[in-house]
């Protein structure tokens, strides 16, 4: 089986309050983005793989990490130019197989995950790789979850990993788990998305210093013409990442100066979006 999760990315994002459990309250539109995506496969136990063998020929070997889990149960093969810098058996894909396993007997299954999306850039590629396997792992295993189950289990995975269960506009609230369907049509528009070299911003960098507010609420900035945008629908994180990295900064306002309608940071960063007229 053979898939192809998508990005997001952030229409407003709010940081309200923080919550005794040491995560924050969010407000956000998540917003689906296929113009970057991976490519994600999994199999169960000896089925022939589509992927695997164009994935060693077109990849150098240091540009491929794969691990097999201590009982067998899995394998883990990832592709990523530039090189994996972390332990396949840790990554979502395998956290989803792992958080299935501990309910449900699975077969051995491999997963070959090749990474094109950009890492570190607050688009949400770990969480929808996660949010993938999750649904191709239960439907291999003949699992019959609804999709309320799958985005409980996602939840437990990512913040805004069960977004990526939906291909359509959502908010997202409490850790950004919350989500309900928003009536969004961006298609008048140009949607641009730019994920600058060298820049990764982790989401514990963001969150630093960050001082939680809340004021006008998201559907209300929303149902506003998007050329009142720029000074309303607000990103929260860029503060402090904007002070850390004043080169995004600079990159949004050449966005604006080459005729942008509305620019924005996405999630956590370091990629930002905007919206030109068709």
């Amino acid at each position: 089986m053979i898939t192809h999760p998508h990005v997001k990315i952030n229409l407003g994002l709010s940081v309200l309050r923080r919550r005794p459990d040491g995560y924050h309250d969010i407000e956000t539109l998540f917003v689906p983005y296929h113009g970057l995506s991976d490519t994600l496969e999994i199999i169960v136990g000896d089925d022939w793989s589509e992927t695997s063998a164009s994935l060693f020929a077109r990849y150098a070997s240091s540009e491929i990490a794969q691990a097999i889990a201590p009982d067998g149960s899995l394998m883990v093969t990832l592709a990523r130019r530039g090189g994996v810098d972390w332990d396949p058996l840790k990554d979502l894909t395998a956290r989803a197989y792992a958080l299935l396993a501990a309910d449900f007997k699975l077969p051995p299954m491999k997963i070959f995950l090749e990474k094109t999306a950009p890492v570190g850039a607050g688009l949400g590629g770990g969480s929808s790789d996660a949010a993938f396997a999750l649904r191709m792992i239960a439907d291999l295993a003949g699992l019959d979850l609804g999709e309320e189950a799958l985005a409980a289990y996602a939840a437990r995975l990512g913040s805004d990993c069960a977004f990526f269960l939906h291909d359509r506009p959502m908010m997202g609230e409490g850790r950004g788990e919350i989500l309900t369907p928003y009536d969004l049509d961006l298609s008048a528009f140009d949607l641009r998305v730019i994920v600058p070299d060298g820049i990764a911003v982790s989401t514990a960098e963001a969150y630093r210093g960050i001082v939680p507010r809340e004021g006008i609420s998201l559907r209300e900035t929303l149902s506003r013409p998007v050329e009142q945008w720029r000074d309303t629908l607000v990103n929260d994180f860029e503060t402090t990442v904007f002070a850390a990295h004043p080169e995004l900064a600079a990159l949004k306002q050449r966005l604006y100066d080459d005729g942008a309608l509305y620019a924005s940071m996405s999630g956590s960063g370091s990629a930002l979006f905007a919206l030109f007229a068709r």
